[in-house]
């Protein structure tokens, strides 16, 4: 998209064309050394006002899709600059990113947690009942459940293979184990096409993610969940949450999410704690009454 962009600003083709009809097989290194900063910038203001989203019908993208463009073009060219030094300047190397809302994570509570795990019916009830459970309970992502495999489970811990192809062991207590040993039951009766996978849909072939999330808005619909509100990554959330409130320190949960980072772990630290309240509590100034009558003295 990019590229396409600036073929488009540097040949001065008309701005309404749409970007997908220009062919880049041409740009050569001598064309990427021609990009200024200011080309960068023009590009920024493309998606800002101009770059159409799926989601809104007003034109311009969001901020957080922005800067997942330019981190790309900021990768791009430092590759071109320190790694094969075939450019030796690099427009966007101070450039900044554009500014996100900090936004805390949507998550359900204890109770529609269980709301959710009640309204699970239908013939896929089992697969379906330890896929939300595995979810609620492990807080692993949506694509590591699609990959998990029957040899994946063992006694109390999942074997989840994540970003980075990343391995890390996740625990799951007795009724997840439960969950997934009833659906079991049924998986061990059917053949896959890749046989090795725990999940697998209608047609027969692993489950996909489009059907992991299609089945986790229809059982949010029938809890009476906001299925736009919600959704399999908010499950995670959840998880994260309710681990976090009953007492889970930051560290251990960094490792159960799998984040390499404990900074990406700290979204969650916006949960109420039990124990904090408790010892606001424990101030005998806490408890502390307003005077009736207003008290005055003098000097």
């Amino acid at each position: 998209m990019f590229l396409r962009f600036m073929k488009l600003v540097k040949l001065e083709l008309p701005y309404q064309t749409p970007l997908d009809s220009i062919t880049i097989q041409d740009v050569d290194i001598n064309f990427l050394a021609s990009i200024t900063v200011t080309d960068i910038y023009d590009f920024l203001s493309y998606l800002a006002n101009d770059r159409s989203s799926e989601r809104h019908e007003s034109p311009g993208i969001a901020a957080s899709a922005r800067a997942r463009k330019l981190s790309a073009i900021k990768s791009f060219f430092k590759y071109l600059t320190v790694r094969t030094k075939l450019l030796e300047e690099n427009p966007v190397q101070d450039l900044e990113f554009p500014k996100l809302r900090k936004s805390l994570p949507k998550y359900l509570t204890l109770d529609e947690s269980k709301r959710l795990l009640e309204a699970v019916q239908g013939p896929n009830a089992k697969r379906d009942y330890a896929i939300l459970l595995i979810f609620l309970n492990c807080g692993i992502r949506r694509s590591e459940l699609v990959g998990l495999n029957r040899s994946d489970i063992s006694e109390d811990r999942i074997r989840v293979v994540g970003k980075g192809n990343k391995e890390r062991i996740v625990y799951m207590g007795s009724s997840c184990r439960k969950a997934i040993d009833d659906y079991l039951i049924e998986r061990n009766k059917i053949c896959l096409s890749d046989d090795r996978a725990l999940f697998g849909s209608r047609d027969g072939n692993r489950i996909s993610v489009s059907a992991v999330h299609r089945l986790v808005k229809k059982h949010l619909l029938a809890a009476g969940l906001d299925p736009e509100q919600f959704s399999a990554h908010k499950l995670r959330h959840t998880a994260a949450t309710l681990m976090l409130s009953n007492g889970v320190d930051l560290k251990t949960l960094q490792e159960v999410l799998g984040h390499e980072h404990l900074n990406t772990t700290q979204i969650y630290t916006h949960v109420e704690s039990t124990e904090l309240k408790i010892a606001a509590e424990a101030n005998p100034l806490s408890k502390l009454e307003k005077p009736s009558e207003k008290i005055t003295g003098t000097n």
